[in-house]
């Protein structure tokens, strides 16, 4: 083989080696990139059941959290957080006369809880309240840590009407409120700084609707007061 002949050969065979390590340096460079970028949406994405820091809105921007303390706790047709069993009653004339609500009132758990339910059509009372079907109290230590208030109607298009005419004359921050997640139509929550209110529309002509306010420093002291009656019934190893 002449020299021509040889020197062609080894400058083909250069210029396919080159080829070669350029195609494998362009591979290695964009399967780092693909990697890089799924890593980056792998961040962006909270695990199953974890919940934001900071509740957004669609917009993704911040929703400002609600300032009010139980002090200024709105109340549910005239019903509020902290009464007692009387003043509760005083707003249903005969029902403390009701053998059912006398029991269940009178019955207090270890814990300090009560609750009794008020049905306001067996009262006289039932017009100023035509529209409610129950009232579930419940009591820690003899006042008022949450009441839900249940409708009769009407039904609502989206929660958002609902939200509006429980708002209406209150001093609640509208841009507040948080969808449940999965029941964005249904459920709206204001969380404040000592209590949180929820407001639900469902059930054929709204008859599943109800407003409900807890106390939510009154739900720590009855968790606290269960974990140590849980933690002294549990025998030293």
């Amino acid at each position: 083989m002449t020299n021509g002949k040889c020197s062609g050969i080894i400058v083909i065979m250069k210029t396919f080696l080159a080829i070669i390590a350029f195609v494998i340096t362009v591979s290695v460079a964009c399967t780092a990139s693909r990697s890089a970028g799924s890593q980056s949406t792998a961040n962006n994405v909270s695990s199953p059941g974890q919940s934001p820091a900071i509740a957004t809105n669609s917009t993704g921007q911040e929703k400002p959290k609600c300032q009010l303390t139980r002090a200024g706790a709105p109340d549910i047709k005239g019903l509020r957080l902290g009464m007692t069993t009387e003043e509760v009653l005083a707003l249903f004339p005969g029902s403390k006369e009701d053998p059912e609500i006398r029991s269940s009132s009178s019955t207090i758990s270890q814990f300090g809880t009560s609750s009794f339910v008020i049905r306001p059509e067996r009262y006289e009372s039932k017009e100023k309240f035509a529209d409610i079907r129950q009232i579930t109290v419940r009591l820690l230590d003899g006042r008022i840590s949450s009441v839900r208030v249940g409708h009769n109607g009407p039904e609502f298009s989206h929660v958002d009407k609902f939200v509006e005419k429980y708002s209406e004359g209150k001093n609640l921050p509208a841009e507040s409120w948080e969808a449940h997640v999965g029941m964005d139509n249904n459920l709206k929550i204001l969380r404040c700084t000592d209590f949180e209110i929820q407001v639900f529309t469902g059930g054929p002509g709204g008859n599943l609707n109800y407003i409900e306010i807890k106390d939510l420093e009154a739900e720590k002291q009855l968790k606290d007061r269960r974990a140590k009656a849980k933690a002294k019934a549990t025998p030293t190893p």
